[in-house]
């Protein structure tokens, strides 16, 4: 049992932490920038600081308000703009200088560009004012809270969920399970399509919830992210070897789908977020690599999948 004793605003308090020794640092920090004591089960006692604090991902929400402003909306679109400029010029120069064609339904681009460059902007200050800060929160409140179990149960879940309900997955899943049974690897009905569509949306969100547990225990470790990725794809390779050849390429592009718009916003707001909240973390360093987890592992578990069915 290793204990921490946390005072903030003059007050004091006592935080059991069973099965927890000084190799897991994160939680003896349990709140982000507040002073603590460390006793450790040697009896030894530390004390120090909190690497991140829990105003972080509040200041984050708090710029993404000034979108509200009009002056803040015009400078967001701007940018927007600014970030969609070049693939529009590659488009013009292939289409009026290459192909010598001028656009179809001119009048319906520029209005489909615009709704574009709109929707760009309201995404990414939603990512600013409420995936990231939520993110970023909870993980603070996990390493606050003390449980490991609770984090990782927390991490596995996040992954499953949000990747069982990504779009992007459906859809590849649903033309893998056509494409299958036209060619004869499945039986070509309804059922069989759905079952096998459906086996491998839950295979990839298992997997995915099973990368992002991998991760956040990397970051409480400490582990050296690139044995971890050099392993991952020599398991790829291994596992490519012994796969169907018919489910080697969807297994390939399961790795990325997985890392889509919901995805990759919560589980990178998770990770930096708990690396902030770490003494002796770097969230530069420690925080990323969760989305490299999510887009490895599920390579690796349909083509398991492929040669169990």
């Amino acid at each position: 049992m290793c204990h921490i004793r946390v005072r903030v605003a003059g007050s004091a308090c006592v935080l059991g932490l069973p099965g927890l020794t000084p190799s897991i640092p994160a939680i003896r920090g349990a709140v982000a920038g507040a002073g603590f004591v460390w006793t450790s089960h040697t009896g030894k006692r530390h004390h120090g600081r909190t690497g991140g604090t829990p105003a972080a991902a509040h200041n984050r929400s708090i710029r993404g308000l000034s979108m509200k402003t009009p002056s803040g909306l015009l400078r967001a679109f701007m940018e927007s703009t600014r970030d969609l400029l070049p693939i529009v010029i590659v488009v013009a120069f292939f289409q009026i200088i290459v192909l010598r064609q001028p656009f179809p339904e001119l009048a319906s681009l520029l209005v489909g560009l615009f709704l574009v460059i709109l929707g760009l902007t309201l995404f990414v200050q939603g990512l600013e004012m409420g995936l990231f800060p939520i993110g970023e929160s909870m993980a603070y409140a996990f390493a606050r809270k003390g449980s490991l179990s609770w984090l990782l149960a927390f991490a596995f879940l996040l992954g499953f969920g949000t990747t069982v309900a990504e779009p992007a997955l459906i859809a590849v899943a649903k033309k893998a399970a056509e494409v299958a049974g036209e060619a004869g690897f499945i039986r070509n009905h309804a059922a069989a399509r759905e079952a096998y569509a459906d086996g491998l949306r839950y295979t990839v969100a298992l997997s995915v919830g099973l990368a992002i547990v991998i991760g956040v225990l990397r970051i409480l470790r400490g582990w050296p992210l690139h044995y971890l990725i050099i392993g991952g794809y020599c398991g790829v390779v291994i596992m490519t070897l012994f796969a169907p050849p018919q489910i080697v390429g969807i297994a390939y592009d399961s790795g990325g789908v997985t890392t889509s718009t919901i995805t990759v916003p919560l589980v990178t707001a998770l990770g930096v977020g708990l690396a902030s909240s770490i003494k002796g973390r770097n969230p530069m360093v420690d925080g990323f690599g969760l989305i490299a987890f999510a887009s490895l592992l599920p390579m690796i578990f349909v083509m398991i999948y492929g040669v169990i069915i």
